[in-house]
C-alpha cells in the first residue's frame, strides 16, 4: 500500500511540531526556513527545464 503525503511538500507537518508545540516565533522562523528551500528547489527546477529546453532547440528532433 502506498501513503499519499499532502500539504507540505513531502515533509510531514510534525517535522514544525517536535518536541511539543513552537513558539509563534519558532514557527515563524522554521515556515520562512522552508520557503526559502522551496523556492531554492523551484529555481534548481527552472534552471533544469531550461538547460533541457536550451539543449533541444539545438538538436534536431527525434522520430519514434
Amino acid at each position: 500500500m502506498h501513503h499519499r503525503q499532502h500539504g507540505w511538500g513531502g515533509r510531514s507537518a510534525r517535522m514544525f511540531f517536535r518536541g511539543g508545540f513552537p513558539s509563534r516565533h519558532e514557527l515563524l522562523e522554521r515556515l520562512e526556513s522552508y520557503q526559502r528551500d522551496l523556492e531554492q528547489q523551484l529555481a534548481d527546477i527552472a534552471d533544469v527545464i531550461a538547460h533541457l529546453r536550451d539543449s533541444d532547440e539545438g538538436q534536431p528532433q527525434q522520430q519514434i
